[in-house]
């Protein structure tokens, strides 16, 4: 007989499965169906997944039964089905493994952190029926997973606990700000849980390894109960019509063993992970010792650096309103001399302070232009077009927008458009844009109406004086439109030939995604030589260690040489950004030869970085 999971986690660490959604989507089954609804008409499928991540090493593997709760189920018309699509699930896992393993039944939020008109008796119901469709299934436990708000975990315990005492997983998804989207600080809402009879407290979805890490070192004190994570693989690309994540088995090895080192006692994967991940994780975990304690230093703050202030305040004398976007265009500087584009996040918050101090900051460091990403990796910040406008009218530098399919349908990409043409604003930059799903409101719609080759060719048809909807405008619109490429791929020619479609789609100039390898420079030059439009190369100052780490395995489009990460090995603070400045130089140095349009992106705000290596391309071109 297998102890209790409650005792099994006291005395080692448990390897949990993967995803069971992304990874039924990555087999080829359709989105927009109910995952769920195959314990009953593929009940086959399942229990080969299940059975996948058993072998793989999982010993903790739950049901198949996130959704299938009767408010998720009804948009399906399968509420009728709920009772019969829990037991089903269960009984698919159970035969899938071996006794040593434990089937917990998984329960997933209703309300996902939306603030929807759900009366709380309905909630209540629902997670009422749906544990005890599992428990008198006999799960070993009960993992409720994906919950946004302590108030809902909290009600969702309480059921568990007055329906059974099996032990009870408690997950949240946060970012890794350390909160719950209700506010919360994570210490406080696990002693919440603790105080009402949880047994393991942690984290899944929503970030990958660094974001959840960070979230476990932003609490202050020991926690009481076992830890479990289940982090994303990744943050997912868009590509082709379909998701792909970035984080590999290896990387998930490795962070696997920090788990540990940080309290860990169940350890798995969510969307995005395979078997494979599974296994990589129950191998390095095979015989590790945890060293608590030597792994667990709270990270540094990310968000501080101390920066020269500006000489002259930002509030002064502000600049004609058409200084900034007059003749020459970026494409007509860039063709003449080295050019310097600076890519500054927008702020999350109303604070603009310091983005305009950073703007500031870069027209003094002779910056061409600053660029602007629009709500990137899917999470809210403050909209890019304000943004642009007041850095036009009151620093007086050129703004260049980026302008995300994700967010806006045909008509508000329309909109959007005429208003930046009113705002004689007319540097954009067309990207496809990260999923929202994985974003801060992952139940926000992803809309797409346009792929970003389309979206070139449609704004381009604003400057023949014609709407999307193919009728005449009264006058013609004047944008320069830009390109993403990522040249981190296997294949640089077959990236190079979807390269040419957007240019053939109307795209007037190429942004790179960050490059760390010089010899991947001189390879993008040879393999884009031919093109009739500029390319900006793509240059990222690291910030830390960590920060290396995180772009390499979670970032989709980045990639880092084993030099590169073995430089920026251990080093945070201050010695971190000293690093990566220096190694920013020297990609500058082997970038500088073959393109004269450098794009440097601005990590964590730290603009005193990007003022740094402008100013130094500046220094380097003087002495071409």
């Amino acid at each position: 007989m297998k102890p209790d999971l409650r005792e099994a986690l006291q005395q080692r660490i448990l390897t949990g499965d993967g995803a069971m959604g992304t990874y039924l989507y990555q087999m080829g089954f359709p989105v927009g169906v109910s995952y769920e609804e195959f314990n009953t008409i593929r009940p086959d499928v399942i229990e080969n997944i299940h059975r996948r991540y058993y072998e793989a090493g999982a010993r903790v593997i739950e049901t198949n039964t996130f959704s299938a709760n009767l408010e998720k189920l009804s948009k399906y018309g399968l509420e009728n089905e709920m009772d019969a699509i829990n037991r089903a699930g269960v009984r698919a896992a159970r035969g899938a493994i071996g006794q040593d393993a434990y089937v917990v039944g998984a329960v997933g939020s209703i309300r996902d952190g939306k603030l929807k008109n759900l009366r709380t008796a309905k909630v209540i119901e629902a997670y009422q029926r749906q544990m005890h469709a599992l428990l008198d299934e006999g799960v070993d436990g009960l993992l409720l997973e994906t919950f946004y708000d302590l108030d809902e975990m909290l009600l969702a315990l309480r059921i568990a606990r007055a329906a059974s005492d099996v032990p009870v997983i408690c997950q949240f998804a946060v970012e890794d700000v350390g909160r719950t989207q209700d506010g919360n600080g994570m210490k406080g809402a696990f002693d919440q849980l603790q105080a009402e009879g949880a047994d393991v407290v942690g984290f899944n979805c929503r970030s990958g390894p660094n974001g959840i890490m960070r979230a476990i070192d932003s609490m202050t004190g020991p926690v009481g109960l076992p830890l479990s994570v289940y982090p994303n693989a990744g943050i997912p690309d868009y590509i082709d019509g379909k998701y792909t994540y970035s984080a590999g088995p290896e990387y998930f090895a490795e962070t696997a063993q920090r788990f540990a080192d940080r309290g860990a006692r169940l350890i798995g994967g969510c969307c995005g992970t395979t078997p494979e991940h599974i296994k990589a994780i129950a191998a390095a975990l095979d015989g590790y010792i945890p060293q608590f304690g030597q792994a667990a230093a709270p990270l540094p703050a990310v968000e501080r650096i101390v920066v020269k202030p500006v000489e002259k305040p930002v509030e002064t004398e502000s600049a004609p309103k058409q200084s900034a976007i007059q003749e020459p265009s970026i494409v007509d500087l860039v063709r003449k001399r080295h050019t310097v584009i600076v890519e500054l996040d927008p702020p999350r918050d109303l604070d603009i302070r310091k983005f305009m101090d950073g703007a500031a900051a870069l027209k003094e460091a002779k910056a061409d232009a600053v660029t602007m990403a629009d709500n990137s990796l899917a999470v809210t910040r403050m909209s890019n077009i304000a943004l642009a406008a007041l850095v036009q009218e009151k620093v007086g530098i050129r703004p260049l927008v980026h302008i995300a399919c994700r967010d806006r349908n045909l008509i508000g990409t329309q909109s959007h458009m005429m208003g930046l043409d009113a705002l004689d604003i007319d540097h954009v930059l067309a990207v496809t844009g990260d999923p929202a799903r994985f974003g801060d409101l992952p139940d926000s719609s992803s809309v797409y109406d346009l792929t970003s080759f389309e979206m070139i060719r449609m704004i381009k048809q604003l400057n023949d004086g014609t709407a999307f909807s193919g009728k005449p405008l009264k006058q013609k619109a004047k944008f320069v439109v830009g390109a993403a490429f990522n040249p981190n791929v296997k294949h640089l020619d077959k990236a190079v030939q979807r390269l040419e479609r957007k240019i053939t789609s109307g795209a007037d100039y190429i942004m790179t995604q960050p490059v760390y390898d010089p010899s991947l420079i001189e390879r993008i030059a040879e393999a884009t030589k031919h093109l009739s439009v500029p390319v900006f190369i793509g240059i990222m100052p690291l910030a830390s260690g960590r920060n290396a780490e995180y772009l390499h395995n979670e970032v989709p489009g980045i990639q880092l040489s084993d030099e590169v990460r073995a430089r920026m090995s251990g080093l945070e603070g201050e010695a971190g950004r000293a690093e990566g400045v220096k190694i920013a130089k020297e990609l500058l140095d082997a970038a500088l030869p073959h393109f004269k349009g450098i794009y440097l992106i601005t990590p964590f705000m730290f603009y005193d970085m990007g003022v740094q290596l402008t100013e130094y391309v500046w220094q380097k071109t003087e002495r071409m």
